[in-house]
């Protein structure tokens, strides 16, 4: 199954970037960490980040018309896009929201996400395992229709 796992803004700078919240892993070992991983599970995944709101609208439209699975990290975005949300809402494969920090636990402003609501599944505050876990849910649902396609 095709998985596009996108990020937002600032995550680039993982492994620089508040390293008491995000950790010192850095982006490039999450694109490994994501690749890997997509692989163990049998996904054929392709890790993005962008700071450009309307190149993560592309490429959700891109994933909605591909059928393909999402394993998002909107970062901020995920507090107040609502064209990302309305994006996320297009999408006809699976969704895992993922976020690397417990967004509960920190400023206000960060308990509530838009995107939660049009998501199969959110992941927040076990770093960036959490990203394996969305992609072990994908691989998941993946097999779980194939092993009911053709039932009905």
């Amino acid at each position: 199954m095709k998985t596009y796992v996108l990020n937002g803004p600032n995550l680039g700078r993982l492994g620089t970037r508040q390293v008491d919240v995000y950790g010192l892993i850095s982006y490039a070992g999450l694109v490994e960490l994501c690749q890997t991983s997509g692989a163990e599970y049998g996904l054929d995944v392709e890790v993005r980040q962008t700071d450009a709101e309307h190149e993560m609208l592309a490429w959700l439209h891109a994933a909605a018309d591909e059928q393909a699975a999402v394993v998002l990290n909107p970062g901020a975005w995920s507090h107040y896009s609502y064209a990302i949300r309305d994006a996320c809402a297009m999408l006809r494969g699976p969704l895992v929201e993922v976020h690397i920090s417990n967004i509960h636990a920190r400023e206000e402003f960060r308990h509530h996400s838009v995107v939660s609501a049009v998501a199969t599944g959110v992941i927040c505050g076990l770093g960036v395992h959490g990203y394996r876990l969305a992609l072990a849910h994908v691989a998941h649902l993946a097999r779980a229709d194939e092993s009911t396609a053709g039932q009905g």
